[in-house]
């Protein structure tokens, strides 16, 4: 079957751009964005994404603000052309590849509206390629992108319309594609031996003079078995964004270096400080305060009824609410989370988030089994 994208010289099989090169039926293909206010008094986040062998398009909008989140999320039968990208009254529409991106809400009975304008400050970075396996088969294998930019516009939740200055609101834009744990696990077969320990971190940051990115993925022995580390400069206006590659972008390649303080009684940090390092020898220290915390399973993170490609019918909305204050922070669904974070590197301040998932054992960071909490 065609679609409009088979217009274009991008093919990389004999076959039409509907059907995946992949018939893995974890084949995802995401947009993710997130935003977080100069002053830390709220974070929002976004994500879509289309299951080509599930036949399924998901989407949510998630709000932190005051001790309280508000989630929207949609599901439907993936359209047959991948460039419809609307999910009842939700919609993403990209104004341009690779610059402004605009996420709609129209009025709905979860009583979740929003029109909300993301225009980039930097150009595209790739990261590296995650890749991991287990003892039988692929568990990921995914691409990724990142752009650093600012949000606009406005939401409305529970009688109430927050809005989202430009100047004030930072923010990025998160693509991936590939092989990732969705929808239904497998079933049938032998069970296996054991289980993957896992602990992701992620730190996107705006400083006055340029973005920075460190991720690194470790195992439980603190084994960092993939990490990416980035320098990206400021742009004044779209217009100025170099294309797909920007050459004064600097790529580290290097041990990210750690020390997070837990919270007692979570796995989520109270303090960090991060030391990015280059295989040239140079380095940055960077010394993190947690401002404000988002529940990822707002965006379908191991959301026990609206995870990432779960088959909900023909189309289905809803919108939920919680107080974070009243959640088990070890449950499963309430580990993976981003802080808002006040960042320092010498005289320099930065503003941006930490991502933190940490499902297992760990000696790096003093957890003994799957879900104990730092003492």
């Amino acid at each position: 079957m065609l679609s409009k994208l088979d217009d274009y010289p991008i093919h990389q099989t004999a076959e039409p751009i509907l059907h995946t090169a992949s018939s893995d039926r974890f084949h995802y293909d995401r947009f993710w964005y997130n935003a977080h206010a100069r002053d830390g008094s709220f974070y929002f986040g976004v994500g879509m994404c289309r299951y080509p062998n599930l036949g399924i398009l998901d989407c949510s909008l998630s709000l932190a603000i005051d001790g309280q989140q508000y989630a929207f999320h949609g599901s439907c039968r993936a359209p047959d052309e991948p460039t419809d990208l609307n999910v009842g009254p939700f919609s993403l529409q990209i104004l341009e590849a690779m610059g402004r991106h605009r996420v709609v809400i129209t009025a709905n009975e979860t009583g979740i509206e929003c029109d909300l304008l993301f225009t980039p400050r930097t150009a595209c970075i790739e990261e590296g390629r995650q890749t991991l396996r287990n003892s039988r088969h692929l568990v990921m294998d995914a691409t990724r992108l990142d752009q650093f930019g600012f949000w606009s516009g406005w939401i409305r939740f529970d009688g109430r319309e927050l809005q989202v200055d430009g100047a004030t609101t930072f923010g990025l834009k998160d693509r991936s594609w590939g092989i990732r744990p969705v929808g239904e696990a497998y079933t049938g077969g032998a069970p296996l031996a054991e289980y993957q320990a896992i602990h992701f971190n992620w730190m996107p940051i705006h400083w006055e003079d340029e973005c920075s990115l460190a991720g690194w993925f470790e195992d439980d022995k603190g084994h960092q078995w993939h990490t990416d580390q980035a320098f990206l400069p400021h742009y004044p206006s779209v217009e100025e964004i170099p294309g797909t590659n920007d050459p004064a972008a600097r790529i580290w390649q290097g041990r990210v270096g750690h020390k997070l303080e837990m919270i007692p009684g979570t796995r989520r940090a109270s303090a960090a400080v991060v030391t990015m390092h280059d295989k040239s020898g140079e380095s940055l220290e960077v010394t993190l305060e947690p401002i404000l915390v988002h529940r990822m399973k707002g965006l379908g993170y191991q959301h026990p009824e609206w995870g990432h490609g779960k088959w909900h019918g023909e189309l289905a909305i809803a919108g939920e609410s919680w107080k974070d204050s009243d959640l088990d922070p070890l449950a499963l669904e309430n580990l993976h989370v981003q802080q808002i974070v006040r960042a320092t590197a010498g005289d320099k301040v930065g503003h941006g988030v930490l991502e933190q998932l940490h499902i297992g054992p760990s000696t790096a960071l003093g957890f003994d089994d799957w879900f104990d909490g730092a003492e």
